[in-house]
């Protein structure tokens, strides 16, 4: 077994590229071996802002030997009177063997000639410089570069290639590049270069050249400098996981320096402050203990350069955010010079669509949704006034000179705005809250009025967006439409909040038609509602399965198997006029399966169902006195499922929701209904007496109603 390296250096690459790109190569590069016959015991993928390399560990000396099997020309056109023919001849000449080797072999269409050959593997270090192009070459970024004369594209130029065979160089040529054995070290700490040993060295020479090519070994690096640079003025650094692993490949050898700012600085508030250090400058904050009561004049750097000047380093750094902080503070004390409702006038000279108009108008929308929210939603006089007044001020931040300079706090700014206005605690709260979740696994709304008029915020985007038709298209989605509904589900089924969105979602469209008749005409009304539908069937199609665990086809039992065509939507709009029930069922539905109920039930249910298609029962009929004749109901097996219909109908009447009481009704009609098909007492479900027919049909399509109010059994193809 030997070891292969492979590093291309380069300019520096942006740290998104290097976390791409090392992703990628966990995923094409074993994919790739495989596909050649070759595997590596150990793939280990390093990589720096100027390097990506792999080492693979383990790798055979050759492929292994391949039995193949080619099929020729049929028997009656290879031979003519017992003599080979120019086709069999030809197939035998093509695959270098003798018309001897061939064998003959009876098929569905014959018999042919057929060659079976085995062919020896080739030497793992040939075939290693041409998959080594591919690696580099099969990396994807949204934006890359040509650069000098030639047609090479990647994210930086390539300066350098090292292709190792143990310790022998594999030949391997990018445009003008020509694989070698030494790679630069450290651009300021040991910028000569320095020759690699063997395959197996690669990392250990590279640390000797003051470059830690491992991102996990330099992760835990900065992690153990910040933390102790921190513990070093008694406080503890705040270390977001986005900064961090940004920072991991912005530099080589990681030195962590602790930087001071004037505590004047700290009368700004603290959200200020840090997005200034993290999203601005990467800088962590250092707060007074992990409970973050209060911000430290204290900020820490990880540098590239030499270790002993990190303190000359620092000065630089504390110039820069000193000037930051200055810029901050003037624009918040601008901004605090007038109440946060006196700027509501200038959101009319902020566009939010071109065809939909300014921010103002997106307000004016936003407030007649929460409105119609709070109405459902039964809330009180006095919370309809907090959530009227919140869904007024959410957007009026975004024209202060805070949030123009640093976009990333609009929200924040607007609940501190709105509580140095005398605004009340729960608008100022609400404000800042309408914007969450902002991503996954971020923070979501607890206050009424945050819930209210966020969701009267997304679903005021979604439609006026689709309504333009402007629907995200593969990985396009510029009004980040998928995230908007997530977030709605989230919300939703989390808080929880008692909301039919099939509703809202109609009375959203009827507004936006009444606003916009010239945009959407209401013949249109339909068309966008089912396009809306299925969006949002892929989004809880999305949470149920990914969020929840839920079996695929458990989830098209609750939500139909739509993908892209509208079809049948009856599900979904099902699904949205309740989410928490959606959930329910589909948690309930694993459950049963988990628990073997749903296989005891399952082939009756489905079979009723199959049978029933045939009658004419509409979907939404339960209730056996309906629809049945019981004069013409002679048989004892059908007065017995006519019975336990009946008897389930009850069920669903006093206990709505109950599912696994209604599990418990159609397991318990299971013995009934295998009487009704099969054995001694069996009917004719399709008698030639019409009357007789319809009814039996009818029990069935009873049973199919009855059963779908848990799920669609006929979509459902694993019982467990």
């Amino acid at each position: 077994m030997s070891t292969f390296l492979l590093e291309l250096g380069t300019e520096d690459m942006p740290a998104g590229f290097v976390t791409s790109a090392l992703a990628q190569w966990e995923q094409l590069v074993p994919a790739s071996l495989a596909l050649h016959q070759l595997s590596a015991r150990t793939v280990r993928l390093y990589g720096t802002p100027r390097r990506l390399a792999l080492v693979l560990e383990g790798l055979p000396p050759r492929q292994t030997d391949q039995e193949v099997e080619y099929k020729g020309p049929s028997v009656q056109a290879a031979f003519s009177q017992g003599q080979p023919t120019p086709a069999a001849l030809g197939f035998a000449r093509s695959r270098g063997v003798q018309i001897e080797d061939l064998e003959r072999r009876t098929t569905e269409k014959g018999e042919f000639l057929f060659l079976r050959q085995v062919l020896p593997g080739r030497p793992t270090q040939e075939i290693l410089p041409a998959l080594g192009q591919e690696w580099i070459l099969g990396l994807e970024a949204p934006r890359m570069m040509r650069w000098g004369t030639g047609n090479l594209k990647f994210s930086r130029p390539i300066r350098w290639l090292v292709s190792l065979w143990e310790d022998q160089v594999l030949p391997l040529t990018l445009g003008a590049l020509t694989s070698g054995q030494t790679s630069p070290g450290h651009r300021v700490m040991h910028p000569q270069r320095v020759t690699i040993n063997g395959a197996g060295a690669y990392q250990g020479c590279l640390e000797a050249a003051w470059v830690q090519v491992d991102p996990d070994r330099r992760r835990q690096q900065i992690l153990s400098q910040v933390q102790a640079q921190a513990a070093a003025v008694g406080g503890w650094a705040e270390v977001p996981a986005s900064l961090l692993a940004e920072v991991v490949h912005l530099v080589e050898w990681p030195s962590a320096g602790l930087g001071n700012f004037e505590p004047e600085f700290l009368s700004l508030p603290a959200a200020v402050t840090t997005t200034v250090m993290i999203t601005h400058q990467r800088y962590f904050p250092v707060w007074d203990s992990e409970r973050r009561r209060s911000l430290l004049p204290h900020f820490i750097a990880v540098s590239n350069g030499n270790p002993d000047r990190v303190s000359e380093i620092l000065l630089g750094n504390e110039r820069v955010i000193r000037a930051r902080l200055a810029d901050a503070r003037f624009f918040y004390q601008a901004d605090l010079s007038q109440p946060l409702v006196d700027y509501l006038p200038r959101l009319e000279t902020v566009t939010f669509q071109e065809a939909l108009g300014s921010m103002a108008a997106k307000v004016e929308r936003i407030g007649q949704g929460a409105a119609r929210i709070a109405q459902q939603l039964a809330l009180t006089p006095s919370e309809r006034l907090v959530v009227e007044r919140t869904a007024l001020l959410c957007k009026a931040d975004l024209v202060t000179q805070m949030v123009g300079e640093f976009p990333e706090l609009q929200g924040i700014m607007g609940e501190t705005y709105a509580a140095a206005s005398g605004e009340p605690l729960l608008v100022a709260q609400g404000i800042r809250e309408h914007y969450l979740p902002r991503h996954p696994g971020d923070d979501l709304p607890q206050s009424y009025a945050g819930q209210v008029v966020g969701i009267a915020d997304r679903l005021d985007t979604l439609v006026s967006i689709f309504g333009l038709g402007l629907a995200p298209t593969g990985s396009s989605d510029p009004f980040a439409l998928r995230r908007a509904a997530n977030a709605v589900v989230q919300v939703v089924l989390e808080s929880p909040l008692n909301l039919d969105l099939l509703r809202l979602l109609r009375e959203q469209i009827t507004s936006f038609s009444s606003a916009y008749p010239h945009l959407l005409p209401s013949p249109d009304l339909a068309s966008l509602e089912a396009q809306l539908l299925v969006f949002w069937g892929r989004r809880l199609r999305s949470y149920l399965q990914e969020d929840l665990g839920i079996d695929y086809d458990l989830v098209d039992g609750v939500l139909g198997k739509t993908q892209g065509d509208p079809g049948d939507l009856r599900l979904l709009r099902r699904a949205l006029e309740d989410l928490g029930d959606l959930q329910r069922r589909a948690q309930w539905l694993r459950t049963s399966r988990v628990q073997g109920t749903l296989g005891k039930i399952y082939p009756t249910v489905n079979r009723a169902t199959r049978l029933a298609a045939q009658g004419d029962l509409p979907a939404d009929v339960l209730d056996p006195q309906q629809v049945l004749e019981v004069q013409y109901l002679s048989a004892p097996v059908e007065l017995a499922l006519a019975q336990a219909l009946q008897d389930a109908h009850g069920v669903i009447t006093s206990h709505p929701g109950d599912y696994p009481r209604l599990t418990e009704v159609l397991q318990a009609m299971t013995p009934v209904l295998e009487r009704f098909f099969d054995g001694p007492e069996s009917v004719l479900v399709m008698d030639p007496d019409p009357v007789r027919r319809r009814n039996r049909l009818n029990l069935l399509g009873l049973l199919r109603n009855q059963a779908a109010l848990l799920a669609d059994f006929g979509v459902i193809v694993n019982l467990g």
